[in-house]
């Protein structure tokens, strides 16, 4: 544990960048959000307090009561990314919603720490909202830096792309090289081909997480028909969906799709426990994955509780607290990099 550095996180979720903080030697003292399920997990599994409370109403005081005396102070947060994604700039996501990402600016503002750190989808970087972030550290005097982060070249097991800003009142942070290159990527066998087998709809007797969602007999006929990293162009037609023929569908090759043992899985999302909703089909067993199988492509230790032992395991409310959290191994990276240096500063 490296004492001389205390850390306070924004938009914590279920603890993902936390817990990479702590597996670098990075003490976290608390933790905000507004989702109330997100407090078991984060300190069930956590050296880290929970505040359920929305950062519009968190002031800069409220902070600094939380670093230690004498420490190097870090804030770090990942926005939720749904306002900058490309979906909802498609679809016209409520820019309301932006508003977080200047609340981040005004505490950093309010208590100047001397590290920021802020992760979040690369779309992000092309929004104003942004430019005006950056320009708000500028004139803190903060030495920034944003990266775009390919999560495969640090051994995460799946294609994620995310932008990671480390902000420093010392000089630019340098991000921890990759660790990994095309050659060593780490795949979805290495990662899961380890957990019992599913049949659709049943759960693992030892792990409650291990479970899997129902599929209709459509469905199963339709994963029963796909191949490894194939797609639904390789059904009969009787099995493709009607809007999948129509000239807008066929370019959404990737739903209904099996993920391949060889290969890296796609980005997990809030709904990647459906076998429809993208290519989260099991690579052999004929069902989509389990919720402890996207946690571990999330690269979550296989120990990490997301629900308390007398609570139910809910698919939907449990995947968005899956999808919606920093990869742990992401954290960790981040974590080392801003402990290495610090240590240059000392």
């Amino acid at each position: 544990m490296v004492s001389s550095i205390s850390v306070v996180e924004l938009f914590c979720g279920a603890g993902g960048l936390t817990h990479g903080f702590e597996k670098a030697g990075l003490s976290v003292a608390v933790g905000y959000d507004t989702e109330p399920a997100c407090k078991f997990p984060y300190e069930h599994n956590n050296k880290s307090k929970f505040i359920l409370k929305n950062v519009e109403e968190v002031n800069g005081c409220d902070l600094e009561r939380y670093f230690l005396d004498g420490s190097t102070r870090v804030l770090a947060g990942c926005a939720p990314c749904q306002p900058f994604s490309t979906y909802s700039r498609r679809y016209g996501y409520k820019k309301s919603k932006w508003k977080l990402l200047q609340d981040f600016a005004r505490l950093i503002s309010q208590c100047q720490p001397e590290i920021v750190s802020m992760e979040n989808v690369l779309q992000l970087q092309h929004h104003g909202v942004f430019k005006e972030f950056v320009q708000i550290l500028d004139n803190l005097n903060y030495c920034v830096k944003a990266y775009e982060v390919n999560c495969l070249d640090y051994g995460i097991p799946q294609s994620r792309q995310r932008l990671v800003l480390l902000a420093s009142k010392f000089d630019k942070i340098e991000l921890t090289a990759p660790t990994h290159i095309p050659a060593n990527y780490t795949t979805v066998g290495e990662t899961i081909s380890h957990l019992e087998p599913l049949n659709a709809g049943e759960a693992s007797k030892t792990d409650p997480l291990h479970r899997c969602s129902k599929l209709s007999k459509l469905n199963l006929r339709r994963i029963r028909s796909s191949k490894p990293g194939g797609t639904w162009r390789d059904w009969p037609e009787a099995l493709i969906a009607k809007c999948h023929l129509k000239t807008t569908g066929k370019t959404y090759s990737a739903v209904y799709g099996r993920m391949a043992w060889e290969e890296p899985s796609p980005t997990i999302t809030t709904q990647c426990f459906g076998f429809g909703n993208g290519r989260f089909g099991h690579p052999e067993q004929d069902r989509a994955i389990s919720l402890r199988e996207a946690a571990l492509l999330q690269t979550f230790p296989e120990e990490y509780q997301f629900v308390a032992p007398d609570e139910p395991v809910r698919f939907t409310h449990i995947g968005r607290l899956i999808g919606n959290a920093v990869p742990v191994k992401l954290g960790e990276i981040i974590g080392q990099s801003i402990s290495r240096h610090i240590a240059g500063f000392n």
